[in-house]
C-alpha cells in the first residue's frame, strides 16, 4: 500500500514543472485579488460596508498558514517572471504573451508603494491603516497617486485574466463559458474602480468633521514624518532594486545572444526541403517562430499539448536527453519511440533534420468545415469494437462475401453508436472507433458509450439470426471502453484530412478491446467511465488488469456475454 501510494505520488510529481508552479501561485495571487476587488466594490454602498468587508479579507489573508502560503506565491511569481524574461528567446506571433509578461513585470513596481505605506508600516510600526486611512491618503494627496493605485488594480486584473485565459483556453467548456468570463472580467474591476471613487468622495466629505479626524488620523494610524521618511526610503531602495533585476535579466539575454552566437550555429532541416541556420541553444520551436517557419503549437511551447512533437530523422542518442516535463508529456500519449520529441522542449546542439508530425494546415473553418482543428482539449469517451475471426472468414469465403459480412457488421456497429450519440469516427479493416461527448457533459458521454455496447450486443445478434443460414458460427467481437482528456481535430495532409481524437485515453480504450481476447469477454469497460456513468456498483464484476505502458494497473469492468450487458439497459436510461 505505502509503496503505491510512492509510486502514485512519483507519478505525479513528475508532470509538475515550472508552468505548474506558476500556474498554482497565479492562481493564489489571483484570488486574493478577486477578493481585494470584491472588497472595493462594497465602496459603492458605504464606507461602513467596507469597513465589514476588508475585517473578513485581513482575517483570511493574514491567517497565519494562508499569509505563507501567500507571500510564498507572491515571491515564486515575481521570480519566475523574471526568469521568464531572460528564459524566453522567442514569443509566439500573438501579441498576448508579451504583453503578459510586460503586465506582470510591471505590477511590483506600481503596487509596491501600496505595500511601503500599508503592510509593511504595519510589520515595523504598527500602524493601522485600513480603508479610511489609505482612501484619505490617496484622495487629499498629489492626483498622481490616485492614476498609479487605477494603474496598479488593472494592470493585476488584466495579467490574471489573460493567465487566467491561456490556462483554460484549451477546456471544453470555455467556449461557452467565455461571454460569461468576460462580461465578469470587465463588470468586477469597472465596480472596484466605482467603490474605490465612492469610498474617496465619502472620505473626503467625512474629513470635514474634527471627530472623524480625531478617530482616524491619528499618528498610530498614519506614521509620524520620520516613519514616512524610512517607508519612503524603503520604497526607493526596492524600486532601484527591482529595476536593477530587469536590466540584469536583460543583460544576460544580451550575453546569451553573444556566447550562442560564439558557441556555433546548427542547421535545421525541415520534412518540406528548407532548412535554417540558427544559434545553438535555440529549441526547434523557437527557432521556426524565429525564421518564420510554420509550426504548429497549440500550448505555444508550453510543454502543455504534444501538437509541436517532430520525427528525427537519424540517432536520436545523439540528442540532448528528455527534461522531466518533456519526458512526462512524451509519456502520456504513449511516445515510446526515442527519435519523437517535443519541438518547444529539444534544444539541438548538432545539426538536424526532422518531421513535423503535425503540419500547420489551415484550420477546418477555412476550407468550409465546421468542425474543430488540432488543438481542442475535451474529455471525450472512445469505443472501440473489434470483429473476431474475420481472417478465417476471409481464407473461405469470397472476397465480395467477407466485404458484404463486414460492411453488414460495421453498419450494425454505427447504428448503435449513433442512437446513443456517439460519432463512428475511424474505420480500420473489420474496427472501428467510435467517440462519445462531442456534444454532450461527460457524465452523459460515459452513459451512452455502455448503452451503445449494450445496442451493439443487441445488433450483433440479430445480424447472427438473419446471417444464421450462411455463417458457420456467429460473428463475434469485443469492445474496450475508457474516457479522458483528448486533443481532437483533424488529422492528415492537405486534401486527406481525417477528424479524430488523439490521446491516452483511445490509446487505453484500443488495448482494452484487445484484452477482451485474452480474458475471454465481450465488453470491457474501464471504472473511470462506469463510475462516471454513475450505474450500480454491482452489475458488472471489477478486475484489475496490467495496461501496456501504464506503471499502475487499472480497475475495469467486464461483461462476458449480451446477458450481462441487458443488465445494463435501466441503469443507463436512467444515468
Amino acid at each position: 500500500m505505502t509503496i503505491s501510494i510512492y509510486h502514485r505520488l512519483q507519478s505525479a510529481c513528475r508532470g509538475i514543472g515550472v508552468r505548474q508552479v506558476r500556474l498554482i501561485c497565479g492562481f493564489i495571487l489571483f484570488s486574493y485579488l478577486l477578493s481585494h476587488f470584491l472588497n472595493h466594490a462594497l465602496g459603492n454602498i458605504s464606507l461602513q460596508a467596507l469597513a465589514e468587508g476588508v475585517s473578513y479579507h485581513v482575517a483570511f489573508w493574514q491567517f497565519l498558514p494562508i499569509a505563507v502560503l501567500f507571500y510564498a506565491a507572491v515571491v515564486t511569481h515575481g521570480g519566475l517572471g523574471v526568469w521568464a524574461l531572460y528564459q524566453r528567446r522567442q514569443f509566439s506571433r500573438s501579441t498576448m504573451e508579451p504583453l503578459q509578461l510586460l503586465l506582470g513585470l510591471s505590477i511590483p513596481a506600481l503596487i509596491f508603494s501600496h505595500i511601503a505605506g500599508v503592510r509593511i508600516g504595519q510589520t515595523l510600526y504598527g500602524q493601522e491603516k485600513l480603508y479610511p486611512q489609505v482612501l484619505y491618503s490617496y484622495w487629499t494627496g498629489p492626483s498622481w497617486r490616485i492614476w498609479l493605485m487605477s494603474a496598479a488594480l488593472l494592470t493585476s486584473w488584466a495579467h490574471g485574466c489573460i493567465g487566467l485565459h491561456f490556462w483554460l483556453r484549451l477546456k471544453p467548456f470555455y467556449k461557452r463559458a467565455a461571454p460569461w468570463l468576460l462580461a465578469c472580467a470587465v463588470l468586477l474591476p469597472a465596480l472596484a474602480l466605482l467603490g474605490f471613487y465612492r469610498g474617496g468622495r465619502d472620505v473626503i466629505a467625512a474629513n470635514a468633521t474634527p471627530q472623524w479626524r480625531a478617530e482616524n488620523l491619528s499618528l498610530k494610524q498614519t506614521g509620524t514624518p520620520s516613519e514616512q521618511a524610512v517607508l519612503e526610503t524603503i520604497m526607493n531602495g526596492f524600486l532601484v532594486g527591482y529595476g536593477g533585476l530587469i536590466g540584469l535579466a536583460l543583460a544576460a539575454r544580451g550575453v546569451r545572444a553573444v556566447h550562442e552566437r560564439r558557441g556555433g550555429m546548427v542547421t535545421l532541416s525541415y520534412n518540406n526541403g528548407r532548412s535554417i541556420r540558427v544559434p545553438k541553444g535555440l529549441s526547434v520551436l523557437e527557432a521556426s517562430l524565429r525564421n518564420n517557419v510554420p509550426h504548429a503549437s497549440m500550448c505555444g511551447g508550453r510543454a502543455r499539448c504534444s501538437t509541436c512533437r517532430i520525427r528525427v530523422i537519424g540517432d536520436p542518442g545523439a540528442l540532448p536527453p528528455p527534461s522531466p516535463r518533456e519526458a512526462f508529456v512524451l509519456a502520456q500519449i504513449g511516445a515510446a519511440d526515442p527519435s519523437v520529441r517535443l519541438a518547444c522542449q529539444l534544444r539541438p546542439t548538432d545539426d538536424l533534420s526532422f518531421f513535423q508530425l503535425f503540419m500547420p494546415n489551415p484550420t477546418p473553418g477555412e476550407r468550409g468545415s465546421s468542425r474543430a482543428g488540432i488543438g481542442q482539449e475535451r474529455y471525450l469517451v472512445s469505443l472501440f469494437v473489434d470483429m473476431r475471426g474475420s481472417t478465417g472468414l476471409a481464407e473461405k469465403r469470397l472476397p465480395f462475401d467477407v466485404v458484404f459480412i463486414v460492411n453488414r457488421f460495421l453498419s450494425a456497429v454505427s447504428q448503435a453508436v449513433l442512437a446513443n450519440g456517439g460519432q463512428p469516427n475511424q474505420f480500420v479493416g473489420d474496427g472501428m472507433l467510435a467517440l462519445f461527448g462531442l456534444a454532450a457533459d461527460s457524465h452523459v458521454a460515459c452513459g451512452q458509450a455502455i448503452q451503445a455496447a449494450r445496442d451493439i450486443a443487441a445488433n450483433i445478434a440479430e445480424l447472427n439470426a438473419f446471417l444464421s443460414h450462411d455463417l458457420h458460427e456467429p460473428i463475434r467481437f469485443g469492445i474496450g471502453i475508457h474516457g479522458g482528456e483528448v486533443i481532437v481535430g483533424e488529422i492528415g495532409y492537405r486534401d486527406h484530412m481525417v477528424f479524430t481524437a488523439l490521446g491516452d485515453a483511445v490509446n487505453v480504450a484500443s488495448r482494452l478491446q484487445d484484452m477482451t481476447k485474452t480474458l475471454g469477454c465481450q465488453v470491457i469497460i474501464s471504472d473511470e467511465v462506469y463510475a462516471r456513468a454513475r450505474l450500480a456498483s454491482d452489475v458488472l464484476s471489477q478486475r484489475e488488469v496490467e495496461i501496456r505502458g501504464r506503471a499502475e494497473p487499472m480497475r475495469v469492468r467486464t461483461a462476458m456475454d449480451a446477458a450481462e450487458l441487458a443488465m445494463l439497459s435501466d441503469e443507463g436510461a436512467a444515468a
